[in-house]
């Protein structure tokens, strides 16, 4: 993290300033006071998704998934394990692509679960199909160098 980074809050979409050498995992929201990385996953719309893109400054690693798929079920604790060792350099969210069929079609997600690791609202990496998390760790490290 450099002088300060612009996080999103998941609760509120508030956007707070994160000064280096602070405890970010103590981080609290400015506007609703909600902890800024709880180690879970935050469940997003797509609006909330567009937000935490375009106004976030670390990564924000999406896992694209449908409560009906069973990998994506499989999948879902791992991805909340690796956030857990993660946060707060890299944001962890969900998105079910039933809940947002016109935004996972924009996203051109063909099969699910599919990762994707977002930096500077820029997509740079994707990858499909159910990973542990030590898997899903080191594909994003390999993703965001």
């Amino acid at each position: 993290m450099g002088e300060s980074n612009h996080v999103v809050c998941t609760a509120c979409g508030a956007i707070n300033r994160l000064a280096s050498g602070h405890d970010a995992h103590a981080a609290k929201c400015g506007k609703c006071a909600a902890v800024l990385f709880s180690g879970e996953p935050a469940e997003v719309t797509a609006s909330q998704f567009d937000r935490q893109i375009a106004k976030s400054d670390i990564p924000v690693l999406v896992d694209v998934w449908a409560p009906w798929c069973g990998p994506c079920r499989v999948m879902g604790p791992q991805f909340a394990a690796a956030a857990v060792q993660a946060e707060p350099a890299m944001r962890f969210i969900k998105l079910n692509s039933d809940a947002a069929p016109e935004l996972s079609t924009r996203l051109s997600i063909r099969s699910i679960p599919t990762m994707l690791m977002f930096q500077n609202g820029k997509e740079i990496g994707r990858v499909s199909g159910a990973m542990s998390s030590t898997d899903i760790l080191k594909w994003a490290a390999s993703v965001h160098r």
